[in-house]
């Protein structure tokens, strides 16, 4: 998809009358209405959220800005951003212990920054600033995206790993599989289809990763599956990229790992209570972190149809998934 000029958008007014022209559809229930913003699908809350963001946010030199499709591993690189950013001494508090790492690297368009007072505010934030969103390359703000200073870490996943992760997360409270309410095999029509929040997946990392291409100064390309395969070489690389290298000092490589590992995470107290989405309990961040995991429930058919669109949508982009 070709990147579409957009007028900045003035008004509340100005956003009901684009709604209520945006194709829409109902998402498995009458309730759950996703509207086609920009080529992109997502719930009104996010859309609205999104443009407010698009047509007012002012970057500064110093922000990193961490984006992603949505479960694609997130949550883990925001630890490991924090722990990073913050300080590699093993004797310094660990904030992680404290706060689940989406408190610490705010996601925009999740926290109603745009409708109401937030949690954060992204203005009275010391400088360096760290936040997250799920939106793709195309509706963010021109700010950040002239920037050469504001840095973006991008991460994403296995399609079929990323669609598994999506259907468990969004049956968390189905305790059988006679009552999911995301059935798998519909769920792989929609994300085949791309429509699913902050659909096209496919669309999506694809514009990060050609805009990584053009600029890996300012936009690091990860990959999940390498975070996993090889953890010191990945996490050594997003410090470097952060302004943060590790140098030579081993010992305090070892301790982000420590601290950053997904076993630790998913049994800090703070993950296994509470929530930092109202409607999203802490632990429905952490399941298994594995790779392959789709094995497991995709049938054949399944795993051909995603086979299938994968090679088709990445052909010739010099990615592979």
């Amino acid at each position: 998809m070709s990147e579409k000029k957009s007028s900045p958008i003035a008004n509340n007014e100005e956003i009901e009358r684009i709604i209520e022209q945006l194709p829409k559809i109902d998402y498995f229930f009458n309730d759950f209405q996703l509207y086609q913003w920009e080529g992109f699908w997502s719930n009104l809350t996010v859309l609205k959220a999104a443009m407010v963001f698009k047509a007012t946010f002012k970057s500064e030199p110093n922000d990193v800005l961490l984006a992603s499709s949505i479960k694609t591993g997130s949550t883990w690189l925001k630890a490991i951003c924090v722990s990073i950013m913050q300080s590699n001494k093993e004797e310094e508090e660990d904030i992680l212990v404290k706060d689940n790492p989406h408190f610490h690297f705010p996601t925009i368009e999740s926290l109603d920054y745009y409708s109401k007072p937030p949690t954060h505010d992204l203005y009275t934030m010391p400088s360096l600033r760290l936040f997250h969103t799920h939106l793709p390359y195309r509706v963010l703000p021109n700010s950040i995206k002239n920037s050469d200073n504001c840095k973006i870490i991008y991460i994403t996943r296995n399609p079929k790993d990323t669609l598994i992760s999506m259907w468990h997360f969004f049956n968390y409270n189905s305790k059988h599989l006679e009552d999911l309410i995301f059935p798998l095999k519909e769920l792989v029509e929609y994300f085949c289809n791309g429509v699913h929040p902050y659909g096209p997946f496919f669309e999506h990392v694809l514009e990060y990763w050609e805009e990584s291409k053009k600029r890996p100064q300012k936009i690091l390309f990860l990959k999940y599956e390498d975070l996993k395969i090889d953890p010191k070489k990945e996490v050594a690389k997003i410090a470097l990229f952060l302004g943060k290298p590790f140098g030579n000092d081993e010992e305090d490589l070892e301790i982000v790992l420590k601290k950053c590992s997904l076993e630790r995470l998913k049994n800090l107290e703070v993950n296994k209570s509470g929530s930092i989405v109202s409607f999203i309990h802490n632990s429905a961040f952490f399941r298994k972190g594995v790779v392959g995991d789709w094995k497991n429930h995709m049938t054949p058919e399944m795993e051909e149809q995603l086979d299938k669109i994968t090679k088709l949508k990445l052909q010739g982009s010099g990615l592979e998934l």
